[in-house]
């Protein structure tokens, strides 16, 4: 079987992505071989490499984007040069995905305030990849043993999220969702739970302004009626119990925390990102970058490692 080749961006680099990219590229072997390159700082990668004792990647294995000067910042620390730097990598990573170049994009962590201060001012990954692939329709996926979850809305403050909740897109968080998980777990029924927005989901039109009677229950409706199975909304704060998980493959969550916090809570370094209605494949780690530990060489690889694993299948390149 031809393995894909994956794009893995190196994320901020003064965070914890670059020697998380140095040992995935030392041990190829635990996401199930294939082709690996990292697109990032050369420069950086050396300079992480010589600080933490840890070997040098084939020069074959690295896309060197270049844009900043190693020396320049402070592991840790925002930057804006690192913002940009970052930026790149991710353009050029999805460029090459777009053009053919590799079979999949994995991303490391990214600073939001050092992107922004870089004057790149997307929210997330996730939008800057529907927006670099002018995806129609877009979603964010969080897979994981323990609890798997897509999001109706994400990168946004939670007063703007009733307005973001249409029937519209609430819908195609749905069939994104189960389209995707058809691909990852093929054959299996795809059994879905939905959430409420308000307490108790609503109390009956009691909590809230009925965004469930209005909004959440007809979309729930019309999903059911092109034959997906959802139920719901089931109120936010019964719906992770164990029993129900057990029996569920993906929670519809209406807002950030809202699927977070159970995803963090259970499968924290483990759980991967997902992003859903792009014309290219696109996983991601869980975890932000961790300036409290950068380049002190206790990262945990766990979730990089996972996401190299379902990109690989998601690429129809199999592993493991």
């Amino acid at each position: 079987m031809v393995m894909a080749k994956i794009a893995i961006t190196m994320g901020d680099p003064a965070g914890v992505g670059p020697e998380l990219c140095l040992y995935l590229l030392a041990n190829t072997d635990l996401v199930g071989g294939g082709q690996i390159q990292v697109v990032g700082s050369w420069e950086v990668l050396e300079r992480v490499a010589l600080e933490l004792g840890m070997g040098l990647p084939a020069p074959a294995d690295v896309i060197d984007v270049g844009g900043i000067d190693a020396f320049a910042f402070e592991p840790g620390a925002v930057d804006a040069g690192c913002g940009a730097a970052a930026y790149a990598s991710i353009i050029r990573a999805i460029d090459g995905a777009l053009s053919g170049e590799f079979d999949a994009v994995v991303t490391a962590p990214i600073n939001k305030v050092s992107l922004h201060a870089a004057g790149v001012e997307f929210p997330g990954h996730t939008e800057i990849f529907a927006d670099r692939t002018d995806a129609s329709r877009s979603c964010m996926l969080q897979v994981s043993d323990e609890v798997t979850a897509s999001f109706v809305t994400c990168h946004c403050g939670f007063a703007a999220v009733p307005k973001l909740m249409t029937r519209q897109r609430i819908l195609d968080v749905i069939e994104l969702s189960a389209e995707a998980l058809g691909r990852i777990r093929p054959g299996k029924p795809i059994r879905m739970v939905g959430l409420g927005l308000n307490p108790h989901a609503g109390e009956g039109g009691l909590f809230g302004n009925g965004e469930e009677e209005r909004v959440i229950i007809p979309a729930f409706e019309e999903a059911r009626a092109r034959g997906i199975e959802i139920t719901g909304p089931v109120p936010p704060d019964t719906a992770f119990l164990p029993e129900v998980r057990r029996r569920t493959d993906c929670f519809i969550c209406m807002y950030h925390d809202q699927g977070h916090i159970p995803l963090k809570a259970l499968a924290f370094d483990r759980a991967v990102n997902v992003t859903l209605g792009l014309p290219i494949v696109r996983t991601s780690v869980d975890h932000g970058t961790a300036f409290d530990i950068a380049w002190k060489g206790t990262a945990n690889p766990g979730s990089l490692i996972e996401a190299c694993r379902l990109a690989q299948r998601m690429a129809g390149g199999g592993g493991d």
